[in-house]
């Protein structure tokens, strides 16, 4: 089995790098956060016009083909980047559509999410209840337990109203002072212009929550209930992606201010405690790679709860290298390290806990 990307992947990915170094995305980020999503949605219109939401859909439908490989690789430099938005649930949705067997719901959403010119949100079964950022996606689907695949009312493209946010609790919603989301708890007031929607605030200030509820009924039956193990598998995959991205990015900005950063005369880099931390995080992220690049091949659910597990637990170490070695003004907001931060333990936690994933991993080996 070969791990190293082929050179025109290493090329796709270099493409997305300079794309993305060549935007401004912490501003995109920042005003994402406020409910401004013309900065995010132009930068994904450039990131469309790479083919990369394509990489999702089949060729039927606009795609290039299902290339979770290829997808992956993408979703490292989003990551690294820190692009605001469900990147992640455009594409599992766009799986989820055209794994349906049903060329109807397939034709009719998924050519715009390839193109780059609609976005998505969703909700699967066993995942968590709250809708990633449906009030700025154009849809929202829902698969329920009983095998239904909707689209909510309240997505941008749709009209109505989301439900107020109060499903089970995840480490990664915060209720609107700040308290872990729990059942029953009240969501906070959405952003001008976002109507009754009611929006829950996530540790990643960016990260916008909400649940979503009703809606059209688009299919129904077990090739749903299959479709939906296939997109939340894919969900899992690249959010692992975006983890080793968001650990790599860290690790670079705590290396370059280990540099710069002086004490008793010497640069910070230059302390064995600090290289040592350095190089354990690096260690981290480099065990993860690999983990990443098998689970993209295989794409069993084995494979890609390891590489979840083992990449979000080394970006969240990532993060708490970067938090301790910058001192007090890692916990600044107006140092763009925070946007990094921020996102390292809800990707970690997103599609799959590290007690989920652990436990998938467990029962893949006991088959």
């Amino acid at each position: 089995m070969r791990f190293l990307p082929t050179d025109e992947q290493s090329d796709f990915a270099r493409t997305l790098r300079a794309l993305l170094g060549a935007a401004d995305v912490p501003a995109a980020v920042r005003a994402w956060v406020v409910g401004e999503h013309g900065p995010g949605r132009a930068l994904w219109s450039r990131l469309a016009g790479t083919g990369l939401f394509a990489l999702a859909a089949r060729e039927d439908c606009d795609g290039v083909g299902l290339l979770p490989l290829e997808l992956s690789l993408g979703f490292v430099e989003l990551g690294r980047a820190g692009v605001p938005g469900p990147v992640v649930e455009t594409a599992a949705a766009s799986v989820l559509l055209s794994e349906l067997g049903d060329q109807g719901p397939a034709k009719r959403f998924v050519p715009g999410l390839a193109a780059g010119e609609a976005s998505a949100t969703l909700t699967l079964p066993g995942g968590s209840p709250y809708a990633l950022d449906a009030d700025a996606a154009t849809y929202c689907f829902t698969v329920s337990a009983k095998g239904e695949l909707r689209l909510a009312a309240g997505g941008a493209g749709t009209a109505g109203a989301l439900g107020r946010a109060g499903g089970p609790g995840t480490s990664d919603a915060v209720g609107p002072a700040g308290t872990a989301g729990t059942a029953g708890a009240a969501g906070a007031a959405g952003p001008a212009g976002a109507g009754s929607w009611a929006v829950l605030g996530s540790l990643d200030p960016a990260r916008r929550l909400s649940v979503p509820a009703g809606g059209e009924l688009l299919a129904s039956g077990p090739a749903v209930t299959a479709a939906a193990e296939t997109a939340a598998r894919w969900a899992r995959l690249l959010t692992a992606a975006q983890c080793l991205g968001v650990g790599e990015a860290l690790l670079a900005a705590t290396v370059e201010y280990a540099k710069q950063r002086t004490q008793f005369g010497a640069p910070i880099g230059s302390f064995q405690a600090v290289k040592h931390r350095l190089a354990d995080t690096l260690l981290g992220l480099e065990f993860a790679r690999p983990l990443l690049w098998a689970a993209a091949l295989s794409t069993k659910a084995g494979d890609v709860a390891a590489a979840k597990l083992t990449a979000g637990e080394a970006a969240y170490a990532a993060a708490r290298t970067a938090l301790q070695l910058h001192g007090a003004v890692g916990y600044t907001q107006e140092l763009d390290l925070s946007l990094w931060l921020r996102k390292a333990r809800p990707l970690r936690d997103a599609w799959g806990t590290p007690s989920a994933c652990r436990a998938a991993v467990l029962q893949a080996r006991e088959r």
